[in-house]
């Protein structure tokens, strides 16, 4: 009978963990282009740069491995106090692309130290 309790709460373990939140569907971008334009160099995040600011709030709440599978590598990451992360995302030119533009638009996301998306910028 005890054989059984342990069984029935492993089930329920697995079930639960396996529930995970579906990735968000973000509309008017075209995530391969994205995933394919490192650093903002080829300019093509930039014709998405209205898309993603008008649905960063999306992007709360994801963890570091939704984030990467659905925006893909950042192309900045840092660590920084009290294992806070921060995911930065170049939409226009990084500096690193030799291109004329003095500043860049960036995409930065910010994790907690659980590995959640606590804050979503775009400046």
């Amino acid at each position: 009978m005890q054989r059984y309790s342990w069984l029935n709460l492993i089930f329920i373990l697995l079930l639960i963990v396996s529930c995970g939140k579906p990735l968000p569907t973000l509309d008017n971008i075209n995530l391969e282009t994205w995933k394919g334009d490192l650093n903002g160099c080829k300019g093509k995040r930039l014709e998405m740069q209205q898309s993603v600011t008008e649905q960063k709030v999306k992007l709360l709440a994801l963890d570091e491995k939704q984030l990467i599978k659905l925006l893909g590598r950042p192309d900045q990451n840092e660590l920084y106090k009290r294992n806070q992360k921060f995911y930065t995302y170049f939409i226009s030119p990084a500096p690193s692309c030799n291109s004329s533009s003095s500043g860049s638009v960036k995409l930065i996301v910010r994790f907690n130290a659980m590995g959640l998306a606590n804050e979503v910028t775009v400046n």
